[in-house]
């Protein structure tokens, strides 16, 4: 491929990767890592930029994937992701949990509970005061 293809499918995965996570995963500068140029240009270059599922709906294929590895900090940060993009709530999160369970197992599940737990409370702290538009006390 030629090096304007290669910028052009970086440039396309950094921006749908900003999209994806917003604040809470800061797209990587090109050239410093080639894995972080890798994941940049095919995850979110060539797979995320996709149009037949939505961010929302390969989120959650992935953190059911993320689930069954085990892999708790990553689940977090997909949490993190989708509750600072308003897909879900906290409520939802928590049946997420509840219907991984039956399908990875309690051992992967539960390693999840207490790191989703604490997101899910930094998130709530984080957010505007129900009833103001900037979150001060009415």
């Amino acid at each position: 491929m030629s090096d304007a293809t290669e910028q052009q499918r970086w440039e396309r995965g950094a921006q749908t990767m900003a999209e994806v996570y917003g604040d809470v995963v800061p797209v990587p500068p090109p050239g410093n890592l080639d894995f972080a140029d890798l994941m940049v240009k095919n995850l979110f270059g060539e797979v995320w930029s996709r149009k037949n599922l939505s961010i929302r709906d390969r989120r959650l294929l992935t953190m059911g994937a993320i689930a069954a590895s085990g892999g708790a900090d990553t689940f977090v940060i997909q949490v993190r992701a989708g509750l600072a993009k308003g897909e879900f709530t906290a409520d939802q999160v928590r049946e997420m949990l509840i219907h991984l369970v039956q399908y990875v197992g309690y051992p992967r599940v539960a390693s999840l509970l207490g790191p989703v737990e604490t997101a899910l409370h930094e998130a709530a702290e984080a957010a505007p005061a129900a009833g103001t538009a900037d979150g001060e006390e009415a």
